[in-house]
């Protein structure tokens, strides 16, 4: 699983973060996709690999700018009482 961040400009308001996830999961089959306008941020939870570019374009198609696209391998980190040593 990959965690996908962009770093967009253009985003102003809730709507702004709504239109840019819509986006996303029209091309992309993901696991979860959230933005912020405030951080000018998009996380997306992808299964497979993603291509950059149909994601730049699938975000800018609506008029926002996309700034930086990091991809890292992602690792479900669940809670525990207890301390791993």
């Amino acid at each position: 699983m990959l965690k996908v961040t962009m770093k967009i400009d253009g985003m102003s308001c809730g709507m702004c973060e709504a239109h840019i996830n819509d986006a996303i999961r029209k091309v992309f089959s993901v696991k979860k996709v959230t933005s912020s306008h405030r951080k000018g941020i998009t996380e997306l939870l992808i299964q497979d690999a993603v291509d950059t570019q149909l994601l730049k374009h699938a975000v800018e198609e609506f008029g926002y700018k996309v700034l930086d696209i990091r991809c890292e391998p992602y690792e479900r980190q669940g809670f525990s009482l207890f301390k791993r040593k």
